[in-house]
């Protein structure tokens, strides 16, 4: 198959449905080899019934595509290199990492327990570092071993990352955590030859629809803004070798809009040359406060 994608392999996590599979689906189409993760699991990470991995792979074969599943668990250390060992034995080759896999588990601060913050933190957050890790030593002997490759990983964030949501002190922590990873990531790995970058995409998921029914609910005609596949076209860009020079970069995509994040940056500052009382350290904290901008507002505030 042609496609800006052609002869590339890319692995995708949490493959099965939504996101993930919107994103397998946009790669086969341009062209790509793909391994189809997904560990079946219900929205809230309890298990699930059926293969939704083997069900994506179908769809790709079926259009004329290539694909494998892989049902492993990615956010331990064996599943993670499992995944990685799948598309090299599979394909010979791994060029694009996609990290998508998580699940929600929602609960305003008080009523949130230990087990549940671990959950999340850990299908979300040690769910991209695992594959990250695996996937870039292997493009690290590629490199030393004079096969520099054209390597891509996409991480997806979310705006709870960046803003923070309410009822999702997990999900929000997780999601920022993917952030400062992504730019460690990109600053490490790029004498390898491997571009990180990372998306906070807004869509009609498993995890969205319960919480945002009415808003992510699909119009009767026109333009569906919410539909997962709307995000696709950006991260099978940024998996191509087409996006060369692009790393350590964070998007905003929700329907037919891009937007570049630009993070944190130092602001308004102001140096005494020694040290302030608290008095003086709080008027010095409300002038600067009162130059800069103001954060955007938590979702759900």
């Amino acid at each position: 198959m042609s496609g800006i994608c052609a002869g590339r392999v890319v692995v995708v996590t949490g493959a099965g449905r939504g996101l993930g599979r919107a994103h397998a689906l946009a790669f086969a189409a341009e062209g790509a080899r793909v391994v189809v993760n997904d560990l079946g699991v219900a929205p809230d990470g309890s298990p699930g019934a059926g293969s939704p991995a083997e069900r994506v792979v179908e769809e790709i074969r079926a259009a004329g595509g290539e694909a494998v599943a892989h049902g492993g668990d990615i956010a331990t250390s064996a599943g993670a290199a499992s995944l990685v060992e799948a598309a090299v034995r599979t394909y010979g080759r791994l060029d694009t990492l996609v990290n998508n896999a998580g699940f929600l588990r929602d609960r305003m601060l008080v009523n949130l327990d230990e087990d549940d913050w671990d959950a999340v933190l850990r299908v979300h957050l040690t769910g991209h570092f695992l594959p990250l890790k695996h996937a870039a030593a292997h493009w690290r002997a590629e490199a030393k071993a004079g096969r520099t490759p054209v390597a891509r990983i996409v991480n997806t964030s979310s705006g709870a990352g960046l803003l923070g949501s309410l009822g999702q002190g997990n999900y929000s922590a997780a999601k920022a955590g993917i952030v400062g990873l992504t730019l460690v990531a990109a600053a490490e790995l790029r004498r390898y030859g491997v571009q990180v970058n990372a998306i906070a995409p807004a869509a009609r998921t498993r995890m969205t629809e319960r919480t945002f029914a009415e808003t992510m609910a699909a119009p009767d005609t026109g333009f569906d803004a919410m539909a997962p596949e709307n995000v696709s076209p950006l991260v099978v860009w940024l998996g191509s070798a087409a996006s060369e020079g692009v790393t350590g970069r964070v998007f905003e995509t929700e329907g037919g809009r891009i937007t570049v994040m630009e993070g944190w940056r130092p602001g308004p500052a102001a140096d005494k040359g020694a040290r302030r009382t608290p008095a003086e350290a709080g008027e010095t904290a409300l002038k600067l406060l009162a130059a800069s901008q103001t954060p955007g507002p938590v979702y759900g505030a």
